[in-house]
């Protein structure tokens, strides 16, 4: 089980008992909802022990300050794969809409998997919490909709995997 494996491990304690600070849902929240996505598009176990990781060496600070600890841990696969999914997530940032720039996906499937966890349970999140009281609402709506149109996650599949995530808490 993927909770077992020393990546799981890893963010559990980078997280701790940390909580969102406008939600205030727990950080760990993000990877346990990305694991029931990617469970739900069957996912390879590399692409999960990646996405479990992947706040570890997203920005640049995180990578400095981690990628030694998390290099000699984990699979030479997973953290190749951490580290496309911080090139292309970090290409496409919300400050990128309406700029004309496109989204870039990886040429590697596991990646792509990570990208749909990640933009799913962050759309969620984002509509649980923040929906019409962040000051960048629109924005981010539009830049949801962006990355769930390159990743052809359609209307329907996005409210399936939504309805996925909330069933595994029953």
């Amino acid at each position: 089980m993927i909770k077992d494996t020393i990546e799981y491990k890893l963010i559990s304690q980078h997280y701790g008992d940390r909580v969102a600070q406008r939600s205030q849902v727990p950080l760990i929240n993000h990877i346990n909802e990305g694991l029931v996505v990617l469970d739900a598009i069957q996912a390879t176990v590399y692409a999960k022990q990646a996405f479990c990781i992947h706040p570890l060496l997203q920005a640049d600070e995180d990578l400095v300050k981690n990628l030694n600890a998390v290099a000699f841990a984990c699979s030479p696969v997973v953290v190749m794969l951490a580290m496309e999914y911080r090139s292309v997530a970090n290409e496409y940032l919300s400050d990128k809409v309406n700029t004309g720039q496109k989204i870039r996906l990886s040429p590697l499937w596991e990646v792509r998997d990570m990208l749909i966890a990640d933009k799913v349970q962050n759309y969620k999140d984002f509509v649980t919490y923040h929906s019409g009281t962040h000051p960048r609402s629109k924005e981010l709506h539009q830049y949801f909709d962006e990355w769930l149109t390159a990743l052809n996650i359609g209307s329907w599949s996005y409210r399936s995997l939504c309805r996925d995530i909330d069933e595994s808490k029953v």
